[in-house]
């Protein structure tokens, strides 16, 4: 066997720091993530009574381009500072406990600015330790192809240890990002929605069915865990609301509403809860615009995100189906762990499970929002129907364009008015069939409560004066002679036949009205 050392070159820095992720706003969970674990040892270690009593600050200086993020959980003992803010990938964490457990993604932010320092006090000790790390000699020497250096070398090269006197009541840890390359990273909104659906946080308090979530976790024993975290003092909040919107963030509307959630839970062979979940009933128009943060079934585990929105989405049987949802999966398994990039889990049995039964789930969900389409199409004819008679008495009012045409209003009034007797009797059915499914019976409930009984009955022409000539467009026309007016019904009949209906109803009433001056 050869006594020769193995050497780790310095590109290994690169790969688990620098080139590690794909989105650079994945520092803050990093940051936010190592920060939770140390406020939940503070309460393990009786410093503090709750994870209530913490918070999770972070500072955006645009202008300074400067990051901090600062937690008054434990901090780190002088004597462990450089042992563990010097190491790479030399977790001292529990992983199957822990949010964070691999000991690199404390390093994340040496990509994205100048100088990543780590500033900490321990209570009891008068010391604040201050570990840099030049980020900026770091991307020097890896571009620098002309040498081998070794990465522990390289590590003692870019690193230095500064300590000061501090309070001994006091206890933090500080991560601060000095000239931050990366504008994404300096963009307060961008962090703020980001983190609102990434990092462990609260619900929004406008969020209508938080209590019945928190009630269905601790029924589970599984309690989410929620930290209070501060961007530039605004507490940031989990972005779920019971309404839809569309269009722009700053310029939206409504389109539905949530009126429900529905829970649900996988277990593996031996009955060992792997996950709990929820997802929103709504009246599944489409799917749910990008205006709104909080769209998709989210996974997580210890209530941080896994991936983006677009995670789960391989499971349902099309691309689109998470997205006609508000909803989340919550891990609870210690085999279902986060990988290293923390986008999805590491493959083992645990995870097959997971995903054979997630798929079965999801299949439910599919048809779900495929049945509010079929009844959501039934609904339609009716109000078809209900369009139809609201045109129709306009038309009797203002006058038809021509004599032909209030014959063939009737005749399709008639039509629709069959197709909208045969929904009904659709709907009728539909009600009857799912009467013993609360979900389908819920949407049916929601998308019809506001069809009247007489709906059908109600939207009759056949009440409508049809006897003598109806009234015409043209005879309103008292300048114009027979001839005239015949000639100027001759041209609205054209309109009629070359622009779309509301353009040509415009066309023809701007005419009267000019024609009447």
């Amino acid at each position: 066997m050869s006594n020769e050392k193995t050497k780790i070159g310095k590109d290994v820095i690169e790969s688990l720091t620098l080139a590690m992720y794909d989105d650079p706003k994945f520092i803050y969970r990093e940051y936010i993530q190592n920060s939770a674990d140390q406020i939940d040892i503070a309460v393990e270690e009786g410093l503090v009574d709750s994870i209530e009593d913490c918070k999770i600050e972070i500072k955006i200086d645009k202008i300074e381009r400067k990051i901090t993020i600062i937690d008054d959980a434990t901090g780190v003992p002088r004597e462990k500072v450089l042992p563990i803010l010097k190491s790479i990938a030399q977790g001292v964490k529990d992983r199957t406990k822990h949010k964070g457990f691999r000991g690199i993604g404390r390093l994340g932010g040496l990509a994205y600015c100048d100088r990543l320092v780590f500033e900490t006090s321990y209570a009891g000790e008068e010391t604040i330790s201050k570990l840099i790390w030049n980020a900026k000699e770091l991307k020097q020497i890896i571009n620098d192809r002309s040498k081998k250096e070794d990465a522990a070398d390289v590590i003692d090269m870019i690193t230095s240890l500064e300590t000061d006197f501090e309070q001994a009541e006091k206890r933090y840890f500080k991560v601060i990002l000095e000239n931050v390359s990366n504008d994404e990273l300096l963009n307060e909104e961008k962090i703020y929605d980001y983190l609102s659906m990434v990092a462990p946080v609260p619900y929004k308090k406008g969020f209508l069915f938080q209590d019945k979530i928190y009630d269905k976790a601790k029924e589970y024993n599984h309690p989410i865990d929620e930290y209070n975290i501060y961007l530039n003092n605004n507490q940031i909040f989990k972005e779920y609301t019971t309404t839809i919107y569309e269009g722009e963030k700053h310029n939206k509307k409504r389109i539905d509403e949530i009126f429900d959630i529905e829970f649900f839970d996988i277990k593996d062979k031996s009955e060992q809860l792997l996950c709990w979940g929820w997802y929103s009933i709504s009246s599944f128009l489409k799917q749910i615009p990008s205006v709104n943060i909080a769209r998709g079934i989210r996974l997580r585990k210890g209530n941080i995100q896994i991936g983006d929105e677009k995670q789960l989405v391989k499971l349902f049987r099309e691309p689109r189906g998470s997205f006609y949802f508000f909803g989340e999966v919550h891990a609870v398994s210690p085999q279902l762990i986060p990988n290293a990039r923390r986008d999805y889990f590491t493959e083992n049995e645990k995870l097959k499970t997971f995903e054979k039964e997630l798929r079965k789930k999801f299949k439910e969900l599919y048809e779900l929002y495929h049945f509010s389409s079929k009844i959501r199409s039934e609904k339609k004819k009716i109000e078809k129907l209900t369009a139809l008679k609201v045109e129709y008495k306009k038309k009797e009012e203002r006058g038809f364009t021509k004599p032909e045409e209030k014959k063939e209003y009737e005749k399709k009034f008639e039509k629709l008015r069959e197709e909208a007797e045969k929904a009904k009797e659709q709907i009728e059915r539909i009600k009857n069939k799912v009467s013993n499914d609360e979900i389908k019976s819920k949407i049916v409930k929601k998308i019809t409560d506001d069809i009247e009984d007489d709906a059908i009955s109600k939207n009759n022409i056949a009440n409508s004066n049809n006897n003598g000539k109806p009234k015409l467009l043209t005879d309103n026309l008292n300048k114009l002679n027979k001839k005239n007016r015949k000639l100027v019904g001759k041209i609205l009949s054209i309109i009629d036949n070359v622009l779309p209906k509301d353009l040509s109803d415009v066309v023809k009433q701007k005419i009267i009205e000019e024609l009447n001056k």
